[in-house]
């Protein structure tokens, strides 16, 4: 039998308990439970085969006493990549409202990108027995993504959509996005392209817009674009700093699509330094809809996600699963699109 088959059989079952962890490692529940409290008074010997067990059967220990664990919790934890990253703003917001009304309360987690960081936050929120939990995207460690399969607990994985959910994925496909941008540029009559993004080699959907972006460039049969990332947060000064590295590469660039409004925003800041036209020399489109996009100068053509009706939707999910609703018989994925907002800068 496949181990993914194995794993989501298993994750149909109720919530691994320490006993079923013990009777595995062939030692007692109390052994087991000073392992997990103080693993230096269990021999090596021992804690090496309690250890296997719990990573192999993705135990967590709930935090949650008594009766509250039983009953469940009415805490949703939602994991996101960064607080400080205005698109996942109105999901969460949107999420929350929804949840509201529901009586359920929202636990919020940030990884700085980081799946590593994700993978300790979801064995802290699963400790506690939540309602939900929910994280952005589907690329997750071995050891997340084990745990998301065994969990008795609803998985929603957000703002992506994909070929293999945990539990049911939320979102849009951001290849789609790059190949709508370079369309939009190349029907704008804009034949040298360039794609510029930050931090890339951590967001895996900044990737696939990029991917995607290149790809619809080279299917036309248009010479292949450049594709450029910086390091660090997708801030106006990495934008500035990708145009001028962009432009030192290809002189006679003549449109640019950005992984996101702020990097746009330092694109069109030093096209006008430099005296550059924007769209006359330099289009430019960037993704996400800001709240400055529609009135910087000149206002930026973008693509908008669907962030407030990803957390409506998630929201009204979980809160049909709390009333009862059956847990899905398989992985499903709701795909709530995008939209490409024209303006000036194109």
């Amino acid at each position: 039998m496949d181990q993914p088959a194995t794993l989501r059989r298993r994750r149909k079952m109720q919530r691994v308990t320490m006993s079923q962890v013990a009777h595995a490692a062939g030692v007692s529940p109390s052994t087991v439970s000073l392992y997990l409290r103080k693993p230096a008074l269990v021999s090596p010997e021992i804690g090496s085969r309690i250890a296997a067990v719990v990573d192999e059967l993705g135990y967590v220990p709930s935090l949650v006493a008594g009766g509250l664990a039983a009953a469940g919790s009415r805490v949703v934890s939602i994991i996101v990549p960064s607080v400080r990253n205005a698109f996942f703003a109105d999901t969460v917001s949107a999420l929350q409202e929804e949840l509201g009304a529901s009586g359920l309360q929202l636990m919020l987690g940030h990884t700085d990108y980081s799946v590593e960081q994700e993978e300790a936050l979801v064995r802290t929120a699963l400790s506690w027995s939540p309602a939900a939990i929910v994280l952005v995207g589907l690329e997750h460690t071995r050891a997340t993504r084990r745990l998301l399969l065994t969990t008795a607990v609803p998985v929603f994985e957000i703002w992506e959509c994909g070929q293999s959910p945990t539990d049911t994925a939320v979102g849009f496909h951001h290849r789609e996005v790059g190949i709508a941008a370079a369309l939009h540029l190349i029907e704008r009559k804009r034949t040298r392209l360039g794609f510029l993004g930050a931090r890339m080699q951590e967001d895996r959907r900044a990737q696939q817009r990029a991917a995607g972006f290149a790809r619809a460039v080279i299917d036309r049969g248009l010479a292949e674009p450049l594709v450029l990332d910086r390091p660090g947060s997708a801030t106006t000064e990495t934008g500035i700093a990708l145009l001028v590295e962009a432009l030192a590469a290809r002189p006679q660039l003549d449109g640019v699509a950005c992984s996101n409004d702020m990097v746009a925003l330092g694109v069109l800041f030093e096209c006008q330094r430099r005296g550059i036209a924007v769209p006359g020399q330099l289009a430019v489109i960037g993704f996400g809809d800001l709240i400055f996009s529609a009135s910087c100068i000149p206002p930026l053509t973008t693509i908008r996600p669907p962030g407030e009706a990803i957390g409506r939707k998630v929201g009204q999910l979980i809160a049909a699963r709390t009333q009862g609703a059956p847990r899905p018989a398989s992985p499903q994925i709701f795909d709530l699109g995008f939209s490409l907002v024209v303006r000036e800068s194109t």
